[in-house]
């Protein structure tokens, strides 16, 4: 039903997760970011309300493995939920129920982790994460997109998927990257599509956020 990377760069300190799933619009369910805090994501069977609960507890000074097993000890249904984190200091910590659907695997390393349930196969996780960590690209938002590729490659999920999500929080308090595919034939096309859109255009928009008199027009009415 869903598969994703959580990850934190360590040259900048940004978190970042890119998710996909046969469900439409996962990214609206699933991705959880704070800027200087951590990446939490909430799959399989999701409770949207564990993500922000995850972060709270990293806020509150907890390592990714404690975050995620104080969640669990609340939740009603833990044996449904799949859930991942990264925090500050690119711990990291996955939880999977007994009740996840399908082929279930995760695999976690310093500074990312993904996860995945109903998947084609195991070989997917290890895809995804090995996909982004060989990764060249000159930005975070094209190294989680390469690793999303490769695990598509792999054979992504076992049925087809129809959305797609990438996020990325830095030095400032909103989401400098957060692009959503909620419905497509083929939301990894477009995704990338919409990554390639969005990242010449991605530091005008965090200046606009900062100090618009030294953000450039983009020529549309108004905008001047």
């Amino acid at each position: 039903m869903t598969f994703s990377l959580a990850a934190r760069d360590p040259q900048t300190g940004a978190f970042g997760m890119i998710i996909s799933s046969s469900s439409p619009a996962v990214a609206s369910r699933c991705v959880n970011l704070r800027p200087g805090v951590g990446a939490a994501a909430s799959q399989n069977v999701t409770n949207p309300a564990l993500g922000p609960a995850v972060l709270d507890r990293l806020a509150a000074g907890r390592t990714a493995h404690e975050a995620i097993d104080a969640v669990i000890e609340t939740e009603s249904h833990p044996e449904f939920r799949q859930l991942t984190a990264v925090d500050a200091d690119g711990r990291t910590r996955v939880f999977s129920g007994d009740r996840a659907l399908g082929i279930v695997a995760a695999r976690a390393v310093e500074n990312a982790v993904a996860a995945g349930n109903m998947l084609a196969s195991e070989a997917v996780i290890d895809a995804y994460l090995d996909g982004y960590l060989a990764s060249t690209a000159a930005t975070f938002e094209e190294r989680l997109l390469e690793g999303f590729a490769a695990a598509l490659a792999a054979g992504g999920e076992a049925g087809p998927v129809r959305s797609a999500g990438i996020a990325v929080v830095e030095d400032v308090p909103w989401r400098v990257t957060d692009l959503r595919v909620d419905d497509h034939d083929d939301p990894g096309a477009e995704l990338a599509r919409l990554v390639a859109l969005w990242l010449p255009q991605k530091a005008d928009y965090r200046t606009r956020g900062i100090d618009p008199t030294a953000a450039p027009s983009y020529g549309v009415p108004g905008d001047e």
